[in-house]
C-alpha cells in the first residue's frame, strides 16, 4: 500500500486528494492536529492516533497542539489554566498509550506568545465575515445562536491561525472541525498563502443516541453514552449493552461505526458467535460484508453487541494497562472532572 492509500484510509473526507498527492512529492512535510485539554479521553482518540501514526509513517513531521488557550475560551475546567495544563499532560500520556511516537507536543500558550501570531489572526479576520466566524462556532460544540462572551468568536480564527503559524501542509481533525479548515483554506486563497490539505476522520456517535444528527458525537457530557479509553471490560459491556443499535440500521449507529473505524482496522477476520438456532457462528473478513449482513438483518444487534465487547476490550486492554501503570495524570484529571 502506497503512502497516499495509507493516508486516505479511514478518512471520511480529504480536501483535496489532488493537493495531498502534491504534498507527498515534497521532501519536508508537516501535519498537525489540535486538541483542547478538556477531560478524560474518549474512544475517538483511537481514530486520531491511528491517523497520526499513518502521517508519521509517511514521513510527516506531526505536531499535536494542546490547545490550552482554546480550552480556556471554551470554558473548559471553568477557564482555569492550571487545571487545563494538568489535562494537557494527561493527553500526552493518552497518545503514548495509543502508540504514538515521535510526534511533537506543543501548547498553544507557546504559539500565541509570538506577536506574529496575532498579526496573522488579524489578517485572517480581515478576510472573514463575522457571520462566517459565528457559523464556525459549531467546532466548539456550540451553536451560533447561543449567548456567549465575545472571546468565543475568536476561536475559529485562532484555529486557522494555528495552521498558518505552524506552516503545516496537512490539517487533521474529526469531520466536526470542517468549518474551521474551510475557513483557513478560503483565507489562504484570499491572502495568497499556502492552502492546507484538510483530512477528516469520522465521528463515533453517542451510544445513547437516537439516530438524530444532534446526537451524533460521543460526548463527555453524556458519560453513559461514551466509552473512555481507560474503561475496563465490564464498563464497556454495560455501555455497549445499553447502546443504540437498531436492527438493520447503519446510519448514525455507534455500534456499527465502532466496527467500521476500529475493529476492522485492527483485525483481518472476526467471528461473531451465535446460537445454532440462528445460524451458528459466522466469520467475516471485511466491513463491507459485515454492513451488508447487518442491513439485511442477518446479524442480530445482540450478537453484534456481544462481539463488540470482545473485540473492543482486546483493542483497549493495552491502552488501559498503560494508563493504569502511568496513572498519576489520569487520577488528577479524574479528580478534576469528578464533580463536573
Amino acid at each position: 500500500m502506497g503512502d497516499f492509500d495509507v493516508l486516505i484510509r479511514g478518512c471520511e473526507e480529504v480536501v483535496t486528494k489532488k493537493e495531498l498527492r502534491e504534498v507527498l512529492k515534497k521532501g519536508d512535510r508537516k501535519a498537525y492536529i489540535g486538541y483542547e485539554p478538556s477531560g478524560l479521553a474518549l474512544l475517538g482518540f483511537f481514530l486520531t492516533a491511528q491517523k497520526v501514526k499513518d502521517l508519521l509513517a509517511c514521513g510527516f513531521d506531526v505536531t499535536i497542539l494542546l490547545a490550552d488557550w482554546h480550552a480556556q475560551i471554551n470554558d473548559k475546567f471553568n477557564g482555569n489554566m492550571e487545571d487545563i495544563r494538568v489535562c494537557g499532560e494527561y493527553l500526552k500520556d493518552v497518545f503514548r498509550a495509543l502508540g504514538v511516537k515521535n510526534a511533537n507536543f506543543l501548547y498553544a500558550s507557546d504559539l500565541v506568545s509570538d506577536p506574529e501570531y496575532w498579526a496573522t489572526l488579524i489578517r485572517i479576520g480581515k478576510k472573514t465575515t463575522l457571520a462566517r466566524a459565528k457559523r464556525a462556532l459549531t467546532i466548539m460544540g456550540r451553536k451560533a445562536s447561543e449567548t456567549m462572551d465575545y472571546s468565543k468568536t475568536m476561536y475559529p480564527l485562532m484555529q486557522a491561525t494555528d495552521i498558518f503559524r505552524l506552516e503545516v501542509d496537512v490539517a487533521l481533525a474529526g469531520v466536526d472541525q470542517r468549518r474551521a479548515h474551510m475557513l483557513a483554506r478560503d483565507a489562504a486563497e484570499a491572502l495568497g498563502w499556502k492552502k492546507p490539505v484538510a483530512m477528516h476522520f469520522p465521528l463515533i456517535p453517542s451510544l445513547s443516541g437516537s439516530g438524530r444528527m444532534d446526537d451524533i458525537k460521543m460526548s463527555k457530557s453524556k458519560p453513559g453514552g461514551a466509552i473512555f479509553l481507560h474503561d475496563d471490560e465490564e464498563e464497556i459491556r454495560t455501555k455497549i449493552k445499553n447502546g443504540y443499535c437498531p436492527a438493520g440500521i447503519v446510519e448514525n449507529n455507534p455500534i456499527t461505526m465502532i466496527w467500521k473505524t476500529m475493529i476492522f482496522q485492527c483485525f483481518e477476520k472476526v467471528k461473531i458467535e451465535r446460537s445454532e438456532k440462528y445460524g451458528g457462528d459466522i466469520e467475516i473478513g471485511n466491513y463491507k460484508t459485515f454492513e451488508d449482513l447487518f442491513r439485511e438483518k442477518k446479524l442480530h444487534p445482540l450478537d453484534v453487541k456481544n462481539a463488540t465487547v470482545l473485540y473492543l476490550s482486546q483493542i483497549l486492554k493495552p491502552v488501559r494497562q498503560y494508563l493504569e501503570k502511568n496513572d498519576e495524570s489520569l487520577r488528577r484529571v479524574e479528580a478534576l472532572t469528578k464533580d463536573r
